[in-house]
């Protein structure tokens, strides 16, 4: 089940919302956050009932590897924190690397070992990250080793549960601790409406729009410099309005039971450089990885080599935790050797116009995106030529990237909607403010609840496309 669905929108959330605060009225708040346990195992398993057993087996060796780590003293407390973590690295490796591992195995020594073509768990890369921060966190005496069910709606809490933002216990349960967050509140509950119906329209009106613009341009064999740039800016403006928009959904469904998750976009294509980019995109997985994988390195203190170094693992890592790929690991470095040579550059970027940083760090980024999205090498390949055939400019290429085989326009309305659709969108990502500033400045009136009544009637009426979020394969 996804967000963005007839299914979830008009069962699933009306009966939890409605049974949730209508157990409000017991006194002990046990009830409340058990239902919440139940109702988010059945979001998850909705699909895929066999996914019960894999997050049961999940949350069951963690739990047990963070109790030990909390009972024991010295070395005892390391060697479980080490198998703890193993214990979900060989889960996700299983799931999602093993073909990976096999076919880069096959492919280097001329073997013939057989693939297992596992079914990737919708999830996994989110909550078993999740769960090695929340062991890390208890083995440095961070957090607290409390009841198994609190644990449990911490991991499952399906707002965040197969997508994130990737949180952490101490800003989720004292949450659902409070008394007074068990009630309903009016101004938070709409506050949510209003960030979910942007995230909704985000994903079911702009993502999935440009997804078909993305999805043509990428087949094609030789696109030409027009097909190719609108095919990689496509992707690049449906990736974000995807993912941002999901995001958003998350922290709006979390206000609607009163839970504040941190928001995971901030206006990510305004960068100046790739390093500030990474502080504004996907923005719990960067903390994540700063806290657990570069400052564990040394982070940036022990010199200059070292920390370059350091940033070019926690990218190495960050591609392959989005991906089994060689793409993907790819895309990660290159982002690691753009950090580097911001980080060698010193202040001497300072003095390159803040414009020129900006088109700059965007056109970096957007290009990095084509390796994220292409299936092979030579695909990605494709479409770089595409982007640097100055002698060939294929305008009328841009006709085919609105081609969805149901209705068909003169080539010249195709291109002049492909033409705007993608410039009327980068305006709207350099210059509109971002969900959480509008957030922060929302005043509940008439005019914004009609706002967000408009942006969630048109989305339901694009619902019936077949969509999936992108991050969700990852």
């Amino acid at each position: 089940m996804v967000f963005s669905s007839y299914a979830f929108l008009t069962r699933f959330l009306p009966a939890v919302l409605v049974t949730y605060y209508l157990l409000s009225r017991v006194k002990n708040s046990l009830w409340q956050r058990v239902f919440l346990i139940a109702a988010s195992l059945f979001f998850y398993a909705c699909d895929h009932p066999s996914y019960l057993l894999l997050i049961a087996v999940s949350m069951a060796g963690n739990y047990a590897a963070a109790s030990g780590i909390h009972r024991l003293r010295g070395n005892g407390r390391t060697r479980i924190l080490s198998l703890g973590v193993l214990f979900n690295l060989l889960l996700l490796g299983y799931f999602k690397y093993l073909d990976f591992l096999t076919d880069t195995v096959n492919r280097l020594t001329g073997s013939s070992f057989p693939l297992r073509r596992i079914a990737l768990p919708l999830g996994i890369s989110f909550f078993t990250f999740q769960q090695i921060s929340f062991l890390v966190s208890v083995w440095r005496g961070e957090e607290r080793v409390e009841r198994l069910r609190d644990y449990c709606l911490f991991v499952t809490f399906f707002p965040q549960l197969v997508a994130g933002p990737i949180v952490l216990y101490g800003e989720m349960i004292p949450q659902f601790k409070d008394q007074r967050n068990r009630f309903f509140h009016a101004p938070s509950f709409a506050e949510g409406i209003y960030i979910f119906s942007i995230g909704l329209f985000k994903k079911a009106v702009l993502a999935d729009t440009l997804a078909l613009l993305a999805d043509n341009g990428f087949s094609m064999e030789a696109p030409g410099l027009a097909a190719a740039w609108a095919a990689s800016l496509s992707y690049t403006l449906q990736i974000y309005f995807d993912f941002s928009g999901y995001s958003d959904m998350a922290v709006g469904l979390g206000r609607l039971f009163n839970i504040r998750l941190p928001f995971n976009f901030r206006s990510p294509y305004q960068s100046e450089s790739v390093t500030e980019f990474w502080r504004r995109w996907h923005i719990t997985l960067g903390r994540a990885l700063r806290t657990f994988v570069y400052i564990p390195l040394g982070g940036s203190r022990r010199g200059l080599a070292r920390t370059c170094g350091n940033l070019l693992v926690t990218f190495f890592l960050s591609g392959l935790w989005h991906g089994a790929g060689w793409t993907f690991v790819l895309w990660g470095l290159l982002h690691g050797v753009c950090m580097v040579l911001e980080r060698l550059a010193g202040d001497r970027l300072r003095a390159v116009p803040r414009p020129l940083r900006t088109g700059g760090t965007f056109l970096v980024v957007n290009a990095l995106w084509v390796l994220f999205r292409a299936e092979t090498f030579s695909q990605a390949a494709a479409i770089y030529r595409g982007m640097l055939s100055f002698s060939r400019p294929g305008l009328r290429e841009l006709a085919s990237l609105a081609y969805d085989s149901v209705i068909n326009f003169p080539a010249v309305v195709d291109i002049a909607y492909v033409a705007l659709l993608l410039a009327g969108l980068l305006l709207v990502v350099f210059r509109c403010r971002n969900s959480a500033e509008r957030l922060d400045g929302l005043v509940l009136n008439r005019r914004s609840m009609l706002e967000a009544a408009v942006l969630f009637s048109v989305s339901v009426l694009c619902l019936s496309r077949n969509s999936v979020f992108i991050y969700f394969n990852f």
